[in-house]
């Protein structure tokens, strides 16, 4: 979660919502990335979404069932939906999204075979989110 909250910090100074992710498979780190909404003018950019793909492209197949996705942002539910379709083992994530996160939106939306791990490094995903938007209102 360390590496992910990084990519966070690096999503933060260039402007995007500091929401990092990185993929973890046999140990070892497979994409790293965070958000690029901004930097791309795509929507889909989500940090999650981004790091999907570039676990698939390295992986060379579209499942990841035997990879970890640690992510420092409760994912949306559009992010969900392509953890579920990757089929992702597990699904680690920081703070929770009080306003579009996939659980109080819908419920779970993940694979049946993912398995959760919420609330790590919570505090420090939440603090980082928190002045990034303070940060924003004040221009």
């Amino acid at each position: 979660m360390r590496e992910a909250l990084k990519e966070a910090e690096k999503a933060y100074e260039a402007g995007e919502v500091p929401v990092g992710a990185v993929v973890v498979s046999d140990n070892r780190i497979i994409a790293r990335t965070h958000n690029l909404t901004e930097r791309l003018n795509d929507v889909t950019a989500h940090a999650e979404m981004q790091a999907i793909t570039a676990a698939s492209d390295f992986l060379g197949g579209k499942y990841l069932s035997d990879c970890t996705l640690y992510v420092t942002l409760e994912p949306c539910n559009m992010c969900a939906g392509a953890i579920f379709w990757a089929q992702i083992g597990t699904l680690v994530y920081g703070a929770d999204d009080e306003k579009r996160g996939f659980t109080l939106v819908a419920g779970n939306l993940l694979h049946p075979k993912t398995q959760v791990l919420k609330g790590i490094e919570a505090q420090d995903s939440a603090v980082m989110l928190k002045q990034f938007f303070k940060d924003k209102r004040r221009g």
